[in-house]
């Protein structure tokens, strides 16, 4: 490649003909290792390859998914954001304490909470790119604040009781099998697929990922993109909160705990590279799909929660290893 060649140019994936085009280039291993867990649950239980358990993995990982959204765009960039489950739990505590406690209207209370989401995310953000604080230190303060201020607001005690049509919106499917809740998690996944592969602006992240100095003296505000990645980040906690209480009819301090993990495993698994500069929304949907599967026939063959931990975290082992590798051997040619 021209060395003077501009930076949009430099991390646009490789041309590959026809539908080919519209998937990521890591996405084949993720959606074998998908086929294969399916494949698997199916045979080891009757209950799984159905429409109703279908619909159950989708409505399970929403939230996840959602907060997987956002943890893809910050390990494109190559950083990381330990804070969102904490965070997600520090807004649903404000979303109940202001509509329970202080009486607001959830019409009011919803954006608000989700801007508490969006505000944290910003001040990781200002940590990493202004204290210059390595995101893993940045955002594992931001983790320990926004919990401790998750119980500080009602002294640790859950809020129960929202009204039916906000329940409603995760709890009822229209058409049958789409939850409002579900929905909103694939519009949004198709608005970030969109972003980061036909965007200038998705272009620059992985421009930053490939190399933040590169980047810079491209023109590219290696900065402000950073410190808006990780406010979108935030949001989207904010966003997963508020799905979240939905489906509980509860706000719990104690929400969201090791979430961040199952996010950052989320996208790893689905193809996206730790050192940046690597990874795609359509793969992050795989991962979320994989650990979705994971626990949920786990779940039915009555798999102790305990074990499933073990292997979730033996499948991220695997991600990172093969990540890994593939690096050396691009590395190697």
């Amino acid at each position: 490649m021209d060395a003077k060649a501009p930076v949009h140019q430099a991390v646009r994936p490789q041309s590959r003909g026809g539908l080919l085009k519209l998937l990521p280039n890591n996405i084949g291993g993720p959606l074998i290792g998908l086929a294969l867990l399916v494949l698997v649950f199916s045979f080891s239980s009757e209950f799984f390859f159905t429409l109703r358990n279908g619909l159950n993995i989708l409505d399970q990982v929403t939230v996840l998914g959602i907060l997987a959204i956002g943890m893809t765009a910050v390990i494109v960039i190559g950083g990381i954001d330990l804070s969102v489950g904490s965070v997600l739990a520090f807004s649903m505590m404000m979303l109940g304490w202001l509509y329970q406690d202080q009486g607001m209207t959830l019409g009011l209370a919803i954006p608000v909470a989700i801007a508490t989401g969006m505000l944290a995310g910003l001040v990781s953000g200002l940590l990493i790119t202004y204290a210059r604080l390595p995101a893993f230190i940045a955002t594992l303060t931001m983790m320990s604040v926004a919990r401790g201020l998750a119980n500080i607001l009602t002294e640790g005690r859950q809020i129960v009781g929202y009204p039916e049509w906000f329940t409603s919106l995760a709890t009822v499917r229209h058409f049958g099998f789409l939850s409002a809740t579900v929905g909103l998690f694939l519009i949004m996944l198709v608005l970030a697929w969109v972003f980061l592969r036909f965007r200038a602006g998705g272009r620059n992240l992985y421009a930053i990922g490939g190399s933040p100095e590169v980047a810079r003296l491209s023109g590219i505000k290696v900065r402000a993109i950073t410190l808006w990645v990780y406010a979108i980040s935030g949001a989207l906690a904010g966003i997963a909160a508020v799905t979240m209480a939905a489906r509980l009819d509860s706000s719990q301090p104690s929400a969201g705990l090791t979430l961040e993990l199952d996010a950052i495993a989320a996208v790893v698994i689905g193809g996206a590279s730790l050192s940046g500069g690597v990874g795609s929304v359509g793969g992050t949907l795989v991962g979320v799909l994989i650990i979705g599967v994971l626990r949920n026939g786990l779940n039915l063959l009555g798999v102790s929660p305990f074990i499933q931990q073990v292997v979730i975290g033996v499948v991220i082992a695997l991600a990172v290893t093969i990540d890994t590798l593939r690096r050396r051997s691009n590395s190697a040619h």
